[in-house]
């Protein structure tokens, strides 16, 4: 679908969100939303996420220019995202605990190349996942991701917990946004010619989830270094 198109989403975001049937939709030349993808994986995602968060909890992190994001941010992996008043980069190091990020649990690791290859999308090798999570209101506004080493290995995207309206726009902010619902246990692939693609996440409804609660996690695996 081309960039300047803006279909209107007809969904109910609140409809049984479990209940998604399995199959692949595509949003872009390279990019893919796998449904319902990352569902038998929950029982494994769940306990290992809880592990992660002990060693490095959810933190509202300073953009450059001063604004404290509204979704709470962790990473795990060789390599975590974080932003302060001095840029966006990667560390080895967590800068709340000042120890390395906790390492990524296999399963997330396994579910991130399963869905890639999915995509069409070999050989993907994350070092890096950042976790954020939305409570009612947070959303993430239109950008790139662009502080990785290398635009060849694909962005994997997975949600959980309450849906959300996904941006996908195209290659210029001002370019007009496809809105893509995702529901828990959808996965968002997307990389070769669409790998620099503006998205974001509209501000995130209220609501409650069976498993997650009044929040929506999302697993965003890149390959940073």
């Amino acid at each position: 679908m081309r960039s300047n198109e803006t279909p209107t989403a007809t969904v109910d975001l609140f409809a049984d969100e479990d209940q998604q049937p399995a199959r692949t939709e595509q949003i872009g030349e390279q990019s893919f939303v796998l449904r319902g993808f990352a569902l038998p994986w929950v029982e494994r995602l769940l306990p290992a996420l809880e592990k992660i968060l002990l060693a490095a909890p959810f933190r509202q992190m300073i953009t450059p220019g001063g604004f404290t994001m509204s979704v709470g941010l962790s990473s795990c992996g060789t390599l975590g995202w974080t932003t302060d008043r001095s840029g966006y980069r990667y560390t080895r190091i967590d800068p709340v605990s000042s120890q390395p990020w906790p390492a990524m649990p296999e399963v997330f690791r396994a579910l991130a190349q399963a869905a890639a290859q999915e995509a069409g999308f070999q050989h993907f090798e994350p070092d890096a996942c950042l976790i954020n999570r939305y409570l009612a209101g947070a959303k993430m506004s239109l950008h790139q991701d662009k502080d990785e080493k290398s635009y060849d290995p694909p962005i994997v995207s997975v949600s959980l917990g309450l849906p959300a309206m996904f941006l996908f726009g195209g290659f210029a902010r001002s370019d007009k946004s496809q809105r893509v619902p995702l529901f828990h246990g959808d996965i968002v692939v997307w990389g070769g010619v669409d790998r620099l693609r503006y998205h974001g996440v509209l501000p995130l409804k209220e609501g409650h989830h069976s498993q997650l609660g009044a929040q929506r996690i999302n697993f965003t695996f890149r390959t940073a270094g």
